[in-house]
């Protein structure tokens, strides 16, 4: 009887020394993340916090980050990837507004989490995407805490704003085919590849038009020599 508890024993603190020490490697993965590009913006405090207070999550191409509705329990840092924001109206027609890449989060995020708001927006990855994931409940906490972190999310609000207002500029202001032209141009440095996967139907849902008009133009932009059509992808040549 005695042997078989001091056994019972052995295993119990195995289990918890396994525990512990996967708990340690995923801090330590975090760690070793984080001060791969956070370190040049957030002080080694504030790195510290977020590896005690997060955990990091992988996003497969074409899934959901966020959709318009949900209540945020957590905000994004994004690590690696790209993410679209898309808003969307009454109707359900939607127009893309601006991208997320490494080092980017969504200010609108932050926005949501301390007026304890739904998401007015959705988020989905253009490509595969990690990111290390705060509670909301440390967002207000690390305003006080850390310059760092409080001019992160004010630089991240103002960038975020830019891009809507140039997204609202396009609108008002740019022909169809020139901001046809933009969105391809924006998408290849996103995508890092100068060859596009994408149908004529999910450019004209980002750029809020029909497909056909979508092909008319992108026909005339591969008569001016700027791009390819081929099945399901758009090769850029000369953006």
């Amino acid at each position: 009887m005695l042997l078989r508890s001091f056994f019972i024993f052995l295993n119990l603190l195995s289990t918890v020394s396994c525990n512990s020490l996967y708990m340690n490697s995923g801090k330590d993965l975090i760690r070793e993340k984080l001060n791969d590009y956070y370190a040049q913006i957030f002080e080694e405090e504030l790195i510290e916090d977020i590896v005690n207070n997060s955990f990091i999550r992988n996003i497969k191409s074409g899934q959901l980050l966020l959709d318009i509705g949900d209540s945020m329990t957590h905000i994004p840092l994004i690590l690696s990837g790209a993410v679209k924001i898309i808003r969307e109206d009454k109707n359900g027609d939607e127009i893309a507004l601006y991208f997320l890449e490494r080092g980017d989060t969504c200010a609108i995020s932050f926005i949501n989490c301390i007026n304890r708001s739904k998401s007015m927006f959705r988020g989905l990855t253009e490509k595969d995407t990690e990111g290390v994931f705060i509670p909301v409940e440390k967002v207000d906490e690390w305003l006080i805490k850390y310059e760092t972190w409080r001019h992160f999310i004010i630089d991240s609000y103002h960038m975020r704003l830019i891009e809507m207002v140039e997204s609202i500029d396009s609108l008002a202001f740019m022909k169809l085919d020139d901001r046809l032209l933009k969105y391809l141009t924006d998408k290849v440095k996103i995508m890092q590849s100068n060859t596009l996967i994408i149908t004529h139907q999910e450019i004209a849902d980002d750029i809020n038009t029909s497909r056909v008009v979508v092909s008319r133009l992108l026909k005339q932009l591969e008569n001016e020599g700027k791009i390819q059509i081929r099945r399901n992808r758009i090769i850029i040549d000369n953006i």
